[in-house]
């Protein structure tokens, strides 16, 4: 389920300490999304981030995605990457793999 805020997007159903560690500002992005959008190599590197921790930040550059089409492409990473969505703020999203 997931619920949609000022800030962004939030994910209800995830453990309060994953998103206490997803909201961290020390947390930062391991994965940027640039000119060339979404390619299945930006997929196979979220994956294998998840594999190893669990949990990964991304940022999409300005001006790739517009506002409306960002909740589209966090829906679309989470489903290719098996993971949840826990926030989303803006053009920075984070992933969780449980």
């Amino acid at each position: 389920r997931t619920k949609i805020s000022q800030e962004g997007l939030v994910m209800v159903d995830v453990p309060h300490s994953v998103k206490k560690e997803a909201l961290d500002r020390n947390f930062k992005p391991s994965v940027r999304i640039g000119k060339t959008g979404i390619t299945p190599n930006i997929v196979d590197e979220i994956s294998s981030q998840l594999v190893k921790k669990k949990l990964v930040k991304i940022k999409i550059n300005k001006g790739i995605f517009e506002r409306q089409d960002r909740i589209e492409v966090w829906r679309y990473l989470s489903e290719q990457t098996s993971s949840v969505v826990v926030v989303t703020r803006g053009n920075v999203g984070v992933l969780y793999k449980g």
